[in-house]
């Protein structure tokens, strides 16, 4: 990680799904102007979908050129294709079904109906090898050499509990330093069963936005700003190689460690 992490305080939920919409217009705009594409990692939940809302909802959203766009995810419940509960199925009701995306760009994880069927493990196996076809030979040492495609901004939602994506306090998946992609089993938020990007994976991200709003967040964002492990603590081990950025509402804000109190609107 590059330095410490970013901190921004917004009044509540709503404005800082709507400041964050903004901010990942720009960052998005800007990785185009250098390189014509981008590479984006999207996440679930209540916050991450109430960002999508304010980006259908945004005018500036058409200063993107959305053909090139890339879009992953950070994580997905592996249910059958479609399912209301899945991150995909969310995303695209909330913003992408409106977007004018080039569908080849547009990489899902595998559902439990997909190709490899109930099998997460082949699943998990398969994105990994998509994301290492989309990774650039010429950008892999500046990855660490993860076979990832050079991901501008990566979004992930804390969870009460400090979880990210679908990396769990003390699960396995927390362990892995190798993989890009694997499955997990025994979440302990339903469903049980997932399959989740993996640090080396996340910490390939350019920028890495960790969202938290509501007063449910502030312990976990106090744990994650307070220097803990990432196996106890997993959002303290997810940091992007430029910047991390952590995008608060005062709720979730209310239990920083001293300094870190940062407002970023009235």
């Amino acid at each position: 990680m590059t330095g410490p992490p970013g901190v921004l305080i917004h009044a509540d939920g709503a404005l800082l799904a709507r400041a964050a919409a903004a901010r990942f217009i720009t960052r998005l705009v800007d990785a185009q102007a250098a390189r014509g594409i981008a590479h984006v990692v999207l996440t679930g939940g209540r916050n991450g979908n109430a960002l999508l809302r304010e980006l259908a909802a945004s005018p500036a959203r058409d200063a993107v050129d959305w053909a090139h766009v890339h879009v992953w995810w950070g994580d997905e419940r592996f249910l059958p294709s479609g399912d209301a509960d899945r991150n995909e199925t969310q995303a695209r009701a909330e913003l992408l079904d409106e977007l004018p995306l080039n569908p080849a760009f547009v990489h899902p994880m595998p559902a439990s109906d997909g190709p490899d069927g109930n099998d997460p493990e082949a699943a998990a196996a398969r994105y990994a090898r998509e994301l290492a076809v989309a990774a650039r030979p010429e950008t892999a040492a500046e990855r660490g050499g993860v076979d990832v495609p050079s991901f501008d901004v990566a979004l992930f939602g804390v969870g009460p509990d400090t979880h990210v994506a679908s990396l769990f306090p003390e699960l396995p998946a927390t362990h892995e330093r190798e993989r890009t992609v694997v499955a997990v089993r025994g979440a302990p938020k339903p469903p049980p069963t997932r399959i989740t990007l993996t640090f080396p994976a996340i910490r390939t991200a350019k920028d890495v936005w960790l969202l938290a709003a509501g007063a449910d967040k502030a312990p976990a964002v106090r744990l994650g700003l307070a220097g803990g492990g990432s196996v106890q603590v997993p959002a303290a081990g997810a940091y992007g190689r430029r910047s991390t950025l952590w995008l608060l509402d005062r709720s979730a804000a209310a239990q920083l460690p001293p300094g870190l109190n940062r407002p970023a609107s009235p």
